[in-house]
């Protein structure tokens, strides 16, 4: 049954690459489908709740199995950046700088950066595209005085984390990031090309170096369709 499964597995992941079965359209029934790939409903079973996991199917109890759109996300308890994600699938990534700034920090930057109130920052806000699909609006702030090269640095369609390392030579180790749901407002809609109050899923983190110093804190909005957040959790 294991080899049965696997081998009906291997051939719906085909079909999907292959677009037999386009994103958001829905599965042909378990028997149907059973009956064209050769094998029992149980086995089928198998093979489709391995493709939920891996998160390229949805299942609903009434309406059978969906095929997602472009989802991206972090592999549990791995930091990428934008870029590494988008590689790591294929695609291209694209960045559209939206602002790119040096201003006081706001007294609660200030305390999360562990910098002087008052004291200089480095504010980047950009649109984060894969194969042209618009995917997230990052906006992240970093103390000047660390990066003063990026205030002035071309960053369309480059890696942050990147260029960081390579002209600041700064190396960003972990990142505490939580996330929560909140409707698009009009100005995030109109980037994402969603309607205005549709769902976006809303990362804020705060990125540390290796000497668990904080080197840049951020609010990534993303398109609710197009982004899952994955972690291991540990009993202790």
């Amino acid at each position: 049954m294991v080899r049965a499964a696997d081998e009906a597995y291997r051939a719906l992941l085909q079909a999907l690459a292959h677009g037999e079965y386009p994103p958001s359209s829905r599965l042909p029934g378990e028997r149907e489908l059973a009956e064209r790939l050769g094998v029992s409903r149980v086995t089928l079973r198998r093979a489709l709740a391995r493709l939920e996991q891996e998160g390229r199917l949805l299942r609903s109890a009434q309406r059978g199995w969906f095929v997602t759109g472009q989802i991206v996300g972090e592999p549990p308890s791995t930091l990428l950046s934008f870029t590494e994600m988008a590689q790591a699938r294929g695609l291209t990534p694209t960045a559209q700088v939206l602002e790119q700034r040096v201003r006081p920090a706001a007294f609660e930057e200030a305390e999360q950066l562990s910098i002087p109130p008052g004291a200089q920052v480095v504010e980047i806000c950009r649109l984060r595209a894969m194969d042209s699909q618009p995917i997230c609006v990052d906006r992240t702030v970093l103390p000047y005085e660390r990066v003063s090269a990026l205030a002035t640095a071309e960053l369309t369609d480059r890696s942050l984390y990147g260029e960081l390392e390579s002209l600041c030579g700064v190396r960003v180790h972990r990142s505490a990031y939580t996330v929560h749901a909140e409707p698009a407002s009009a100005e995030t809609a109109a980037a994402l090309r969603i309607s205005p109050g549709s769902p976006v899923l809303i990362g804020s983190e705060t990125a540390y170096t290796s000497d668990g110093k904080p080197i840049l804190i951020g609010v990534n909005r993303y398109r609710g369709d197009a982004y899952r957040f994955r972690a291991d959790l540990y009993r202790v």
